[in-house]
């Protein structure tokens, strides 16, 4: 049976790619098919290929069977800057209908598994109208709510649930990602998290060497979500 997910962060650079395509690892080993999806990337490079952005390319090595770089990352932006302000200066439409339908198309292959990894945190805009959010909103995807451990984190993730909750879509389970090497009180703060949110903790991600995807799957629990 295919399961989908919408990944998002509490923030950007907080290791939503990272924590998506370790996922997506886990699930591969468990011997099932996987699909990632980045509708829209904002910091791409220009390669012999056309645009291509680093974040969409850790999905694709993780695509069993393996997808077109365009199915994954059908909007691709140049300037690394919000997406909606890159749209703007590359004269590119954003709109959730267009992103909404090309996740479609992916969820159409049929992968047991398939993650849309959004950009940035929950509420970032498309156009004047449109959230990011609402592409999830369409599919009536539930969410895995990646949360950067660093100060703040406990308020960013608990609005970032409460967003969740309002626009109406389940939590069906956080990571937390420890991302600031200095954070204070780690285990504290992570305690506190697991108290507040009411959703399964897929995951505790240390700081690694190397975070690639196979790394990072020895510190996550699919389970709950296949």
């Amino acid at each position: 049976m295919s399961k989908r997910y919408f990944v998002t962060g509490t923030d950007t650079e907080i290791g939503k790619t990272t924590v998506a395509a370790g996922l997506l690892c886990a699930a591969r080993q468990r011997g099932l098919t996987t699909a990632g999806v980045k509708p829209v990337a904002a910091g791409c490079e220009r390669t012999p290929d056309g645009l291509r952005n680093e974040d969409a390319l850790a999905l694709q090595a993780q695509c069993n069977p393996p997808l077109a770089y365009e199915l994954i990352n059908p909007v691709t932006l140049e300037a690394a800057i919000a997406p909606h302000i890159a749209a703007q200066e590359e004269q590119v439409t954003l709109t959730a209908q267009g992103l909404a339908q090309a996740c479609g198309m992916v969820f159409e292959r049929g992968a047991e598994l398939t993650l849309v990894e959004g950009a940035g945190g929950w509420c970032v805009p498309l156009n004047e109208t449109e959230l990011l959010s609402d592409v999830a909103i369409a599919h009536k995807l539930p969410v895995v709510l990646v949360v950067g451990m660093r100060l703040g984190c406990i308020n960013h993730a608990l609005l970032s649930c409460r967003a969740i909750a309002a626009d109406g879509l389940e939590l069906a389970g956080w990571v937390a990602n420890y991302v600031d090497p200095q954070m204070s009180r780690p285990e504290e703060n992570l305690a506190t998290l697991k108290q507040l949110i009411k959703a399964p903790c897929l995951g505790v991600v240390p700081r690694l060497d190397s975070a690639d995807a196979t790394a990072v799957s020895v510190y996550l629990d699919v389970s709950p979500l296949v």
